[in-house]
């Protein structure tokens, strides 16, 4: 079977993360804007990729003054770093619709690899005759690992922002249909 490629549906996808907040609570949020191609090996999942950029001005945690410094250069430094990619190595099938993806993660301007932990969550045709394709991931971070280190020590003792961050995914993607050679 040949190789697939699928498009990243922003509308119906989600990436989402998690970091502890004084030590007690934790803050989630996410990105609204997620774009990305999956090439598809279903013969041999080892063979296929994946690629997804994030514009990070779209990042929101329900709270506008924390989305702002989020987006500041304290963090994500939105202005000289408007994007987030990752770029998968390899593929690695772990047995009953569950796979790693091995890749370059880039936040703000450093490169780092990352296994996200994944999941095949099924197939489907929607009212429009398109097929679609599901798959969840997650994976954590250290946030300092790529520059991410503003911080406010707490009166009593530990920090404000955990240096922990969840990241999760819930992807759906759209197959794209081969163009026929002209004649």
């Amino acid at each position: 079977m040949a190789k697939s490629t699928w498009q990243i549906d922003s509308a119906h996808s989600e990436v989402e993360f998690a970091v502890k907040h004084m030590m007690i609570s934790t803050v989630k949020g996410g990105f609204a804007d997620v774009s990305g191609t999956i090439t598809l090996d279903e013969a041999d999942l080892s063979g296929s990729s994946v690629e997804v950029e994030i514009d990070v001005a779209s990042i929101n945690t329900r709270q506008e003054e924390r989305d702002q410094h989020l987006r500041s250069a304290d963090f994500l430094d939105v202005e000289n770093h408007p994007k987030i990619t990752f770029r998968s190595r390899r593929v690695e099938p772990e047995g009953e619709g569950r796979f790693r993806v091995v890749g370059d993660l880039t936040i703000r301007g450093v490169t780092r690899e990352v296994v996200l932990e994944a999941t095949d969550e099924g197939r489907g045709i929607d009212p429009w005759g398109n097929e679609k394709a599901g798959f969840s991931a997650r994976t954590t971070i250290d946030r300092r690992d790529y520059g991410l280190t503003w911080n406010a020590a707490l009166e009593t003792g530990g920090i404000l922002v955990g240096n922990e961050v969840k990241i999760s995914l819930e992807i759906q993607a759209s197959k794209v249909q081969p163009v026929a050679a002209s004649a």
